[in-house]
């Protein structure tokens, strides 16, 4: 089983994208991020076509998650329980015997301010939510764009973003710490050690074509799946398209 995440930032633009890649890739499961999309404008009925079931939580012009499957989802959760937040920015569901957990981290916009307190508030009530569906559901997948790189193999310069900067600040890298804690795994850094490897760049100063990039966007599985993961990678190839999204799909298998 193939289950991918790719931020599309803005569905309305990257749908031809997304139909693409469907049909080459041919994932079962796909966690979009920032679609951007009021849901009564969500194309449930072209993605129908292309062979995939939808849930999905939207917003005009921000955010937005979605979750794409070929079997259909059920016992649907939009937000974090217990968490006040207007934004559209988690969706989770059981697909099989999988419990998917999509999410859309906060940026923080620069450390120390308003918004990287509320990305920290934000992924401390991820954190004990997922604790909780664990106990639920032991197999689990948790990805989406994380907007944290997790060590300096996920960056293009360590010099640069360091421990101060947004994106990889050491408490950021500590929230993302604790999701591993409780049990979750980085599929791609399991079975992909080496650096350099990024999905994430910059459309200013030809961060893809000098692959200025960062690994922001992660696959994690739970300790039960751990040992049926059996490949994970990034796909570079959309962001080469005309007016792609500024992210590519991650995905990992699972045997």
């Amino acid at each position: 089983m193939k289950i991918a995440s790719w931020n599309v930032n803005s569905l309305n633009v990257r749908m031809p994208h997304l139909e693409q890649w469907l049909g080459q890739a041919a994932p079962d499961i796909v966690a979009l991020q920032e679609t951007k999309l009021d849901d009564a404008r969500f194309p449930d009925d072209a993605l129908v076509a292309a062979g995939y079931r939808s849930v999905f939580a939207g917003q005009k012009t921000y955010n937005g998650v979605a979750i794409l499957s070929r079997e259909s989802a059920r016992d649907v959760q939009i937000g974090i329980p217990g968490f006040e937040d207007e934004q559209r920015r988690v969706i989770a569901a059981t697909v099989g015997e999988l419990r998917i957990v999509d999410l859309y981290v906060v940026n923080g916009q620069d450390v120390g301010t308003e918004k990287y307190g509320y990305k920290l508030r934000w992924l401390e009530a991820v954190h004990d939510w997922i604790a909780d569906e664990l106990q639920r559901h032991p197999r689990m997948v948790v990805l989406g764009d994380f907007n944290i790189a997790p060590d300096d193999r996920d960056v293009h310069d360590p010099l640069v973003w360091n421990d101060s900067h947004i994106l990889t600040s050491t408490a950021e890298r500590a929230a993302l710490r604790r999701l591993y804690d409780l049990g979750l795994h980085d599929a791609y850094r399991a079975l992909n050690p080496e650096a350099g490897d990024f999905s994430w760049w910059d459309y200013r100063q030809g961060g893809f074509r000098r692959n200025l990039g960062l690994r922001i966007d992660l696959t994690l599985v739970s300790e039960a799946l751990r040992p049926h993961c059996v490949a994970s990678g990034i796909d570079r190839e959309p962001r080469t398209w005309d007016r792609p999204s500024d992210h590519a799909p991650a995905w990992v298998e699972l045997g």
